[in-house]
């Protein structure tokens, strides 16, 4: 079996600080299993390694797509497992990074087989999404699976008519899909998850948006539009970004978008939290921060699972 490393957590949690620590301290480099970091141009609002990061360790999986694209969990799966295997061949135990946990889910557990889309369904589901809202459409999606429900973004229109497409297509819920499959993996994993008390990762999340307000994501929304990307975009539709539009268009206050971004954020969060209690963890941090002895601790039992750490 391929060994690898993942760190995992809800957004703001300090996941890229540590697998710094880690990549440095293991000769090794960061697979990004982020769903938003792939864009090209989504540089502030999604919280990207600094340059000088990902001078200082090599990283893959970001910058790769333009936001007019779509990417999804399978998409990552090929992508994570090409790098993979050729860091294997290389000797080196990758670490997988990010807060994207069906991405992480899917590498470890395998992908079902999902069913083609049918255009006709999806150009009705769309319809209804123009007539009625992102709003209607996840409260149906509640009713229907509210499984998967809790695993998505009230606003994220994709992934909710996608969802809906399969439910539809196959008269199962997404979730029983996920509960079927086969779970075997080729994997030898060392999972690590990041989980501060509640208050302060709320905190840590207002004050980031504080932050890159401050650093220039306003301004750079703005460049994303001037450059074409359309509002309705995959990339568009990313927190932080779709909360500044109504602000751009006049319909709102910069202070209500800041509010919204920062409340979106949180309900995210708290979404990704309820995720990995249902995930089993070699490793857990639930303080404010890791300390030298929790990177000692990971990589002893790193070791002792893998014996090729040193």
């Amino acid at each position: 079996m391929i060994p690898l490393i993942s760190i995992e957590g809800p957004t703001a949690s300090g996941k890229t600080a540590l697998a710094l620590e880690l990549a440095n301290k293991l000769s090794t480099v960061i697979i990004s299993a982020d769903s938003r970091q792939v864009y090209r141009g989504l540089d502030i609002g999604t919280a990207k390694p600094s340059p000088d990061e990902l001078e200082q360790v090599k990283h893959y999986l970001i910058d790769i797509i333009d936001p007019a694209d779509s990417y999804n969990a399978g998409r990552f799966v090929k992508d994570a497992e090409q790098v993979i295997h050729g860091l294997h061949t290389a000797g080196k135990i990758p670490i997988v990074c990010g807060g994207t946990g069906l991405y992480i889910r899917s590498l470890l557990k395998g992908l079902f087989s999902m069913p083609d889309s049918d255009p006709a369904l999806r150009a009705s589901l769309k319809e209804e999404l123009s007539q009625l809202g992102t709003d209607k459409l996840y409260q149906k999606l509640q009713t229907l699976d509210p499984k998967i429900a809790e695993k998505i973004s009230c606003n994220d229109s994709q992934r909710i008519l996608r969802a809906l497409e399969v439910y539809y297509i196959t008269g199962k819920p997404l979730s029983k899909h996920w509960e079927e499959q086969d779970t075997t993996s080729k994997y030898k994993s060392f999972r690590i998850l990041l989980n501060p008390p509640r208050q302060t990762l709320y905190q840590r999340i207002d004050h980031r948006l504080d932050i890159m307000l401050s650093r220039g994501l306003i301004e750079e929304i703005k460049q994303l539009l001037s450059t074409g990307v359309s509002q309705d975009s995959p990339g568009m539709n990313t927190l932080g970004y779709k909360e500044f539009l109504p602000y751009l268009s006049g319909a709102q206050s910069l202070d209500e978008g800041l509010d919204k971004a920062k409340q979106h954020s949180r309900n995210y969060a708290k979404r990704q939290v309820t995720w990995y209690r249902k995930c089993e963890f070699d490793f857990a941090i639930i303080t404010s921060s890791f300390t030298l002895s929790d990177i000692n601790s990971i990589l002893s039992l790193a070791d002792a699972r893998f014996g090729t750490t040193d």
